[in-house]
């Protein structure tokens, strides 16, 4: 390749890699909550796109999205290692008037009005995976598959970080009262599961009801012809030794559990107990209804 064709290559690569330059500010922005930080994003994407081959890329935006999103993590998970917040406090690096020195002032306005204050705190409480997969997947819609990619996490499991942080940037703040009772809950239903596993019957009989209900939807083999079934005796003989792959879990923000084998979600199990006891047991395996379940596993939470 001659000089003047390397030279016109360089700069029909410029110019498209210009074409999402305020794309991907925006979007290293609403990672990383200093648009200082953002701007070193955007360049190191840049470096890293001229020293690449890209000719087999179908959809360079796409491309260079999810190299700011691998770049703004390994700065999120070194901002975490060395126990730091962002060099600024959000918005910090936004003149007064609302632009930054250098930008174009209604652009930067836009930037930080879309972004707000509000919800840089927020996101400063996260995780770095779980900011990461919320700010992509709900403010840009990059599907979870392409995200999966960037953290090497299951579409599954990034799609459940993407939840835990959707309903911390919500304000579901914790309330004295409910935060005790999903304990009383928790506690109930890990016992369940580990009677249940362990095929201990004195522990399972403790934490049943007399009256206990068990129902499944159709996609559930468990109850053979049967979809419901009525009485203490009934309900052992169905989980007793059973139940090995669920997991505790919040489902649609109620402690339940759920079994999702190579991170593929196939059951759930809802419990609505009182005093301390289960009373009805609901199993989920309909593929449509759990595609509407929102599973939050605690453990993973936990880990």
């Amino acid at each position: 390749m001659s000089e003047h064709e390397n030279e016109n290559e360089n700069e029909l690569l410029a110019a498209a890699f210009e074409a999402h330059r305020n794309h991907l500010r925006a979007v290293a922005y609403r990672v990383l909550g200093s648009l200082n930080e953002a701007d070193d994003a955007v360049q190191e994407a840049w470096l890293r796109l001229h020293r690449t081959d890209t000719s087999g890329v179908e959809n360079l935006g796409g491309w260079l999205t999810t190299v700011v999103g691998r770049v703004c993590l390994d700065m999120l998970r070194s901002r975490t290692a060395r126990r730091e917040g962002p060099l600024e406090a959000p918005g910090a690096d936004l003149p007064a008037d609302g632009a930054e020195e250098g930008t174009d002032p209604e652009h930067a306005a836009l930037l930080a009005d879309s972004v707000g204050l509000a919800l840089l705190v927020v996101l400063d409480a996260l995780g770095p995976a779980e900011r990461l997969a919320f700010v992509l997947h709900d403010l840009f819609a990059v599907p979870f598959e392409d995200i999966a990619t960037i953290l090497d996490r299951t579409p599954a499991a990034t799609r459940q970080l993407a939840s835990r942080a959707r309903r911390r940037v919500q304000g579901r703040a914790p309330d004295p009262v409910t935060e005790r009772d999903q304990a009383r809950r928790r506690a109930v239903v890990d016992a369940f599961l580990g009677a249940a596993r362990g095929g201990d019957f004195d522990a399972l009989l403790a934490v049943l009801d007399p009256d206990v209900v068990l129902r499944a939807d159709r996609a559930v083999p468990l109850l053979g012809a049967e979809h419901e079934l009525h009485g203490r005796a009934s309900v052992l003989n169905a989980f007793l030794g059973r139940a090995q792959d669920a997991r505790t879990a919040l489902l649609d923000g109620v402690v339940g559990a759920a079994w999702a084998p190579g991170g593929q979600l196939r059951g759930a199990l809802r419990f609505t107990i009182t005093d301390g006891r289960i009373t009805t047991i609901d199993v989920v395996a309909d593929a449509d209804q759990l595609s509407r379940l929102d599973v939050d596993f605690l453990d993973a939470r936990e880990a």
